[in-house]
């Protein structure tokens, strides 16, 4: 430790029990601190440069409905048939932002029953492998903080009607927190080194290090359909997407996407992007402001392509990325205010400024490794109601309303009178469960009211 100038980290080795000298040690022997050092050199001693967003074009999209959309939809389910398409949710948060004390997921999510987002999901699944006769498993990354609360969730709910060795729960990785300017790495406690998750591109490596990728091959699984938790009118198995991501030509079936458009040059999503022949997204942060506010002859944003943290992956891709141990994503720096324990007088420190680095890796700088990759357009109204705050934009309440909002014009397209407000939007609360209709089709064979009262809470 001392040869790594991180001899600190011990200084209260002799204060803990036998249980606590364990667990410290174990979390030094899971650092590699030969790549530490590394680390240290580029991103504390010697900052990379920023990011170049020199050069940008606006990515193109595929339309909502593209040409030979049947034909895509027809290949997206012999996919799914096949059983060659798994489901993976990157569910690694805590909901303290919206006042739950508990895994994201088990956050009730929906209009009147209050379903929780894990059961929005998992009936998605086992809807679709139900409507195809096939095994499609479900794979959920967590995190250290909320692993354990998961896995007690799905199985006390009996995995919502999930076989059990077809649901794969795993935990992402973790870095620790680096203190500017020494390099020296932080105490959360004395016993504990201060650690933060490695980012939603993390979800790569997790994949390959939890064995995941392994049963994803010896289950004949080619894609993997890549998820967040916290939208519950996500489609988590789109044979449209699938059927694009696998046969357009102007695919290489590595990684693809889905995007809505902006509400606003300022909205903090990040935006699909072209440099160089090559997809890439480029966070709102980055996008110079001249470039977010252009406009087409149409009046429409030409940068206004926002993500929404769908994708597509091929698992030959994954084992490129992760091949021999190493990780072939960027990592990204951000300084954060870390608390931790003065290795000195053992009082615990509360910065009142940024104190320490945190890294992280993000899944969307996969796509310009790729040899091709397509972007595909979605709405929000079908696709896209996060749940991220407590109130205002991306919150329960706009999320509501925006699947109260899909269901009304589903049943609207089969002759059901919905009420509506001044503004356009449903003035009812209506669920529609994905037991019941996957898709606006599938309404079809389901027995609908004559209409739908103001006020009215229905679930279908």
């Amino acid at each position: 430790m001392e040869t790594h100038g991180q001899g600190h980290l011990l200084a209260f080795y002799d204060e803990l029990s036998p249980e606590g000298k364990a667990r410290l040690l174990d979390q030094i022997q899971g650092i590699d601190f030969d790549a530490l050092d590394r680390l240290i050199d580029r991103y504390v001693r010697n900052p990379v440069e920023p990011p170049r967003f020199d050069g940008l074009e606006p990515a193109p999209a595929y339309p909502q409905e593209p040409r030979d959309a049947d034909r895509y939809r027809s290949a997206g389910r012999d996919l799914i048939r096949a059983g060659k398409v798994a489901a993976f949710c990157v569910a690694g948060g805590q909901a303290s932002r919206l006042g739950w004390n508990g895994p994201k997921g088990t956050f009730p999510a929906t209009v009147v029953t209050g379903k929780p987002l894990f059961r929005v999901l998992t009936e998605q699944v086992t809807a679709t492998r139900d409507r195809y006769g096939t095994v499609i498993p479900f794979y959920i990354m967590t995190s250290p903080l909320n692993d354990a609360a998961t896995r007690a969730f799905m199985q006390d709910n009996n995995c919502f009607g999930l076989r059990r060795h077809n649901l794969l729960i795993f935990p992402q990785g973790m870095l620790p927190s680096i203190e500017v300017p020494t390099g020296r790495l932080l105490l959360a406690d004395k016993g504990t080194i201060a650690m933060n998750p490695d980012g939603h591109g993390g979800s790569l490596r997790a994949l390959a290090a939890s064995g995941a990728i392994d049963d994803m091959r010896a289950r004949g699984i080619e894609y993997i359909s890549y998820t967040g938790v916290d939208n519950p009118l996500v489609k988590v198995l789109d044979p449209l997407f699938l059927g694009l991501h696998a046969e357009a030509p102007d695919s290489s079936a590595e990684i693809s996407s889905k995007m809505v458009a902006k509400t606003s040059p300022d909205e903090q999503v990040g935006v699909f992007c072209r440099r160089d022949g090559k997809t890439m997204i480029c966070e709102y942060m980055h996008l110079p402001t001249e470039l977010a506010a252009q406009r087409d002859a149409d009046g429409r944003l030409r940068f206004g392509a926002g993500s929404i943290a769908v994708h597509i992956i091929s698992v030959k891709l994954v084992e490129d990325l992760t091949r021999g141990g190493s990780f072939a994503l960027p990592l990204h720096a951000a300084l954060k205010k870390v608390a931790h324990i003065d290795p000195e007088t053992g009082e615990r420190v509360e910065p009142a400024e940024p104190n320490a680095i945190k890294l992280e890796s993000f899944v969307f700088d996969a796509l310009p490794q790729a040899r091709s990759s397509i972007v595909l357009e979605t709405s929000r109204i079908e696709e896209f109601a996060p749940i991220k705050n407590d109130s205002g934009d991306d919150s329960p309440e706009t999320s509501n309303q925006l699947q109260s909002d899909r269901a009304g014009a589903w049943l609207e397209s089969f002759g059901v009178r919905i009420p509506r407000t001044d503004d356009g939007h449903v003035a009812a609360r209506i669920e529609l469960s994905p037991l019941t209709a996957l898709d606006r089709e599938d309404l079809a064979n389901v027995k609908l009211p004559d209409q739908i009262k103001p006020g009215e809470s229905v679930v279908l």
